[in-house]
């Protein structure tokens, strides 16, 4: 059967097209479904190669249904390739970071339109993880069955490819560098946007938390309106098996390196909101379907985009210095725990 393209993967790749050889894209992956449909995993970068350069992350559809945070990815990276030709201030700037971009992780569940991939297990919960406290009954990650959502996998069993994938694209390009950010972009829970970073299997505080305060600090200096709440994950629920816990704890293994990641949660119960009839639709629960809105959402995040990837690239002139970290993180505490 010849491939079938989801629309979000066609703007993808011809977006890739247009960047030509100013990108090193790659497929690290291919999906192949049960009917037959074949769907590639892209990873595209682009900037600095140097391994001493920092790097910025942006990762997407990893819940099937949650379409809208693969295509703020790409609306970004699309603003991005565009500006390649003519912007200056861009280029001098992609020499002082390396961005990378994984819009699409879970295509097979896109297609399908499930929160899970093909084998029915949500990729957020297939991690070799699990909680030091008690979960929620399901919704925290659950190995009774596949056609129940938020589905493990099988226990012992290595991790899924799409999560590997995942797990592959970071530790090459985000983890083999002194220093990386990662943003990863979902919808679907509450009315309020939220940026989240670990812990999501325990409450208790990451050993970077005054890196992340100190993050905090500028965003809200450069940003003052911003439409965030900002918080661990663990503030609103626990879960086994998350990726960004797993892949931030093997980072830690490495002291002289450091790496943030984060989730923009959507929310996507605002929309529904706004038009309640979206609640008949499978898709309308996590993405905005009135074109306006889907616009606006577009937009509205660009500038968070924007300024991690500056972030990113300055960091050595945010990240406190070893003798402020210790004030940093009693701060932190003050106003996260």
């Amino acid at each position: 059967m010849p491939d079938i393209v989801l629309p979000e993967l066609a703007a993808l790749e011809r977006i890739i097209d247009q960047g030509g050889q100013r990108l090193d894209a790659r497929v690290v992956h291919t999906v192949h479904m049960a009917t037959g449909e074949r769907f590639p995993i892209h990873a595209i970068s682009l900037g600095n190669p140097d391994p001493d350069v920092p790097a910025m992350g942006f990762f997407g559809g990893v819940h099937g249904l949650e379409g809208i945070g693969a295509e703020v990815v790409i609306a970004y990276l699309q603003n991005v390739v565009m500006r390649l030709p003519w912007d200056m201030a861009l280029n001098q700037q992609l020499e002082q970071v390396r961005l990378v971009f994984m819009p699409i992780v879970n295509p097979g569940g896109m297609w399908a339109a499930t929160r899970a991939n093909p084998n029915g297990v949500d990729l957020m919960r297939n991690a070799p993880v699990d909680a030091l406290d008690r979960v929620a009954f399901l919704i925290g990650g659950q190995r009774i069955s596949a056609g129940l959502p938020w589905y493990r996998g099988k226990p012992g069993a290595p991790m899924e490819a799409e999560s590997r994938a995942l797990c592959e694209v970071v530790h090459q390009e985000l983890l083999s560098r002194p220093f990386s950010l990662a943003l990863d972009c979902h919808s679907g829970f509450g009315i309020t946007d939220r940026l989240w970073f670990p812990f999501a299997h325990t409450r208790k505080p990451i050993a970077h938390l005054p890196e992340l305060h100190a993050l905090h600090e500028i965003f809200l200096q450069a940003h003052a309106y911003h439409p965030y709440i900002i918080e661990p994950q663990s503030t609103q629920y626990l879960t086994h098996g998350d990726l960004w816990d797993h892949l931030y704890m093997q980072a830690c293994n490495d002291p002289s390196r450091t790496f943030l990641p984060l989730t923009l949660e959507m929310g996507s119960w605002r929309w529904i909101k706004k038009n309640p009839r979206q609640l008949f639709s499978r898709k309308g629960i996590f993405n905005p379907l009135i074109n306006h809105r889907l616009q606006r959402v577009l937009r509205r995040h660009f500038p968070l985009l924007d300024f991690l990837t500056r972030a990113a690239g300055s960091h050595q002139r945010w990240v406190p210095e070893p003798e402020a970290r210790v004030q940093r993180r009693a701060d932190a505490l003050a106003t996260w725990y």
